[in-house]
């Protein structure tokens, strides 16, 4: 008797888990977006306008970022969720990186937040290849990459940029 009670408590209660899973992924989905995510971790979205499909967002590239820190590689998160446990992902997303990933931003995320897009992550599946190992200052770029250093045209040199103004 007792069995049929815990079977029958679990088939009514499944459908609260699944449901609470989902507005977590879709939570998930909604910081990404918003977060700018796509921006470097998802080849071609930014010049495409956001029009990448889903199914390629968030695989990373091999056009990296170098600046006096050396050159760095956006992540494929979906393989790196795979990698580490939920616990981990909380712990580990708000820690220093090397730049231009916003880090911070993140350190500044509700522990809420961090699973919501660690779940989403997830349920994305893995897919793509891992990005390029981390290139240290000097080293020869095996890959393209942006310049991520302060341009200054020489017909600037000598004028004061004005303060932005509302």
């Amino acid at each position: 008797m007792n069995a049929k009670i815990v079977v029958i408590g679990c088939m009514l209660l499944l459908p609260c888990v699944a449901g609470a899973a989902s507005v977590d992924v879709q939570r998930g989905r909604y910081l990404v977006k918003i977060g700018g995510c796509n921006d470097c971790h998802t080849a071609g979205y930014v010049t495409s306008g956001g029009s990448v499909p889903e199914a390629q967002w968030l695989t990373g590239q091999a056009v990296g970022f170098k600046g006096s820190w050396g050159i760095s590689y956006p992540a494929n998160l979906r393989l790196l969720v795979r990698a580490m446990s939920e616990e981990q992902w909380i712990h580990q997303v708000g820690q220093p990186a090397l730049p231009p990933m916003p880090w911070f931003s993140l350190r500044e995320m509700s522990e809420i937040d961090r699973r919501a897009m660690y779940r989403y992550l997830w349920s994305l599946g893995p897919a793509g290849s891992p990005a390029p190992a981390y290139v240290a200052p000097g080293a020869a770029a095996p890959t393209p990459y942006i310049l991520f250093v302060p341009q200054q045209d020489e017909r600037q040199a000598g004028r004061q940029v004005p303060a932005f103004k509302r």
